[in-house]
């Protein structure tokens, strides 16, 4: 079914959570909950905990976009990998935290009146494979692929047991990393005799194109094609306008869909976005018109607002 809209019409993803659960004003205590009233370190910040500890609000976000025309929205697990919780000391609970991020993100989409697809949502982790941390030690690596690949699965598994429909491997930063993620899909997937459709989204470094390790675009496609993507776009970065150059690129290669779903512009003095739900919708339609995309959204600073003005600009393109 997902296949069949992709060649009907533009399909809308969800915009950011962060920006969402900000809105709430959430506290310490509300990130603890319950729960984690003696947990040893501060929970505030670690947004993927509040599937266990506010389920309620992260139900909510999921809401506000499905009303806004999302047709994909995202699981609140962007760190839910053994890895980025370290720091949280909440390794223990990624099967958890993907279980239900899944389920909750499932059980908004089933209340919606018309067909709505739950993508999974992995992160690219704390750590790189790529490159060493520390500039006197060139050939040091904070972790290996092995590990990388094991805390994928652990999380892979966690959102297929939820109900994802999809799995959406985002903000990479690092091809190898996503080569790990990729990797851990596949095995996961044999095991269980899934055959979810697997997203890919990248973000650029600068305005050259590259990633943070220096890949072109078209390098990390090619190095991740030999996985047969649903499809592969750009997130975060910069705001539309800067990413156009580049979507227009990908587009004249790719053999799969192209998404997109880029900041509302850079952040000011207060780190907040200023672009405006007409401004993003625009620039995002102008690329819709010239045939350049199948999957537009919104990342960081995007709100249901955004969302509801990207779907109507994209209404009969």
């Amino acid at each position: 079914m997902l296949r069949k809209l992709l060649k009907e019409k533009i399909l809308i993803l969800d915009g950011a959570t962060g920006t969402a659960i900000q809105k709430f004003g959430l506290t310490e205590k509300d990130f603890r909950g319950q729960r984690f009233v003696t947990h040893p370190v501060n929970l505030k910040g670690n947004n993927d905990i509040l599937n266990l500890t506010k389920p309620e609000v992260i139900q909510s976000i999921h809401r506000s976009y499905i009303e806004a025309g999302a047709d994909i929205i995202e699981t609140n697990t962007f760190n839910s990998n053994a890895i980025s919780q370290e720091e949280y000391h909440c390794s223990e609970l990624v099967y958890t935290l993907n279980y239900e991020g899944a389920r909750l993100a499932k059980q908004a989409a089933s209340l919606a009146n018309r067909l709505v697809f739950v993508a999974g949502s992995i992160g690219p982790t704390s750590k790189t494979l790529s490159l060493s941390p520390d500039v006197n030690h060139p050939e040091f690596r904070p972790v290996d692929f092995d590990t990388l690949t094991a805390a994928y699965m652990t999380q892979i598994n966690g959102l297929i047991d939820g109900g994802a429909d999809l799995l959406l491997i985002e903000t990479v930063f690092d091809g190898l990393n996503a080569k790990a993620a990729l990797y851990a899909i596949d095995r996961v997937q044999q095991e269980k005799g899934t055959t979810i459709p697997v997203m890919v989204s990248a973000t650029v470094n600068d305005k050259s194109g590259r990633t943070l390790t220096g890949q072109s675009l078209e390098a990390l496609y090619t190095a991740l094609a030999h996985y047969p993507l649903l499809s592969f776009g750009l997130n975060c970065s910069f705001g539309a306008p800067d990413l156009q150059p580049f979507v227009e690129r990908l587009s004249a290669v790719l053999p799969c869909y192209l998404s997109l779903y880029p900041n509302a512009g850079l952040p000011n003095e207060m780190g907040e976005y200023d672009e405006s739900p007409a401004f993003t919708a625009q620039c995002l339609q102008n690329m819709a018109r010239e045939g350049l995309l199948n999957i537009a959204g919104g990342c960081c600073g995007t709100t249901p607002e955004h969302i509801r003005a990207i779907h109507d600009a994209m209404t009969g393109i």
